[in-house]
């Protein structure tokens, strides 16, 4: 049964390619940039933030660099990092973010949050309690579910949530990626997660993105071995490990450490990879034309009020970008 199950989400996968131009029409009608971040590891910096831009890599900030959405309404720990956030094909956006306050240690999120808004302003929120859900599992073992992702699969109308998690029975001895379908209202997970795919070694910060010839772009941090970086594999069938190609050497244009990689499209049709270096202070910002060879554009150093650490970037209009102006003004 599993394997049908896959066989037919693979070909609906596949027929994403035939959204390719409708996507790229609807990009023209794009002229900004919306930028979704969390700020850094004390209680207060744990909380959901915007910036905008008009070329992809110089943002500022709204609300003068202070949360958008205040974490303590939205999550169990009080605490949210990692916001990935997704136009969704009905509309709305989707967003969902770690459920973790640090200070509580590295080892103590069990949890994600799921977020649905019609504006980019209201947001419906609910939360993911992992040894809740899931008790008498593996999954009620979690010491993190780390850096949700969402993407859609148009096979089954519904969106596929992924994410790395370590549990402490054994049974999931390194960061593993996994993922499983949000239910209709993007209020709950449905069913046990399954293996998205198995590194061999730990593995995080996964972002999963589809060019216009079909193929996904599957990047991720590796943080089992000596030489750390972002990986990246390829595959035309998300969810059959066994069709992934997995390519040589390492994507990012830097020798510092780098973690949460994020990948979007320009208006202007080429790819920005963009990741934090997060020991050296900077967010980095690298463009390509074909998701397999990058090229360093700037270091955006992160001081002041802005200060963005791992965060997703979607496109959005004229109306959208003055709607947010209008919501979350600046006034200094």
């Amino acid at each position: 049964m599993r394997k049908n199950i896959k066989a037919a989400i693979g070909t609906g996968f596949m027929c994403m390619s035939m959204l390719a131009s409708s996507i790229n029409v609807q990009a023209q009608k794009h002229k900004a940039y919306l930028f979704t971040y969390f700020t850094g590891n004390a209680p207060e910096q744990e909380q959901i933030c915007y910036a905008v831009s008009k070329d992809g890599y110089n943002y500022t900030p709204l609300n003068d660099g202070k949360p958008v959405i205040a974490a303590d309404t939205i999550s169990l720990k009080k605490g949210v990092r990692d916001p990935h956030i997704l136009r969704g094909q009905d509309g709305s956006f989707y967003m969902v973010a770690t459920d973790m306050r640090s200070s509580q240690g590295w080892a103590s999120n069990r949890g994600i949050v799921l977020m649905r808004s019609k504006d980019l302003i209201n947001w419906s929120h609910h939360t993911v309690n992992f040894p809740d859900k899931y008790a008498g599992t593996m999954f009620a073992n979690v010491t993190r579910v780390w850096a949700p992702q969402t993407i859609y699969d148009p096979q089954s109308g519904k969106y596929i949530v992924y994410f790395s998690i370590l549990t402490d029975d054994g049974q999931c001895p390194y960061d593993k990626v996994y993922w499983a379908y949000a239910n209709e209202d993007f209020s709950d997970l449905e069913g046990e997660p399954q293996v998205l795919f198995d590194y061999r070694k730990s593995a995080i910060d996964t972002d999963i993105v589809q060019d216009e010839d079909g193929v996904f772009h599957i990047f991720f941090k590796t943080e089992g071995e000596k030489k750390k970086g972002i990986r990246q594999y390829l595959t035309r069938d998300l969810l059959d490990f066994s069709t992934w190609e997995l390519l040589p050497g390492t994507f990012e244009d830097t020798d510092k450490a780098v973690e949460g990689s994020g990948v979007f499209r320009r208006i202007e049709g080429d790819w920005v990879l963009m990741y934090d270096c997060y020991i050296d202070g900077f967010y980095q910002f690298c463009t390509s034309k074909d998701l397999k060879s990058f090229k360093r554009v700037q270091d955006t150093a992160t001081h002041g009020a802005f200060t963005p650490r791992h965060g997703t970037v979607i496109t959005i209009t004229r109306k959208e970008l003055k709607r947010l102006e209008k919501a979350f003004p600046n006034t200094k």
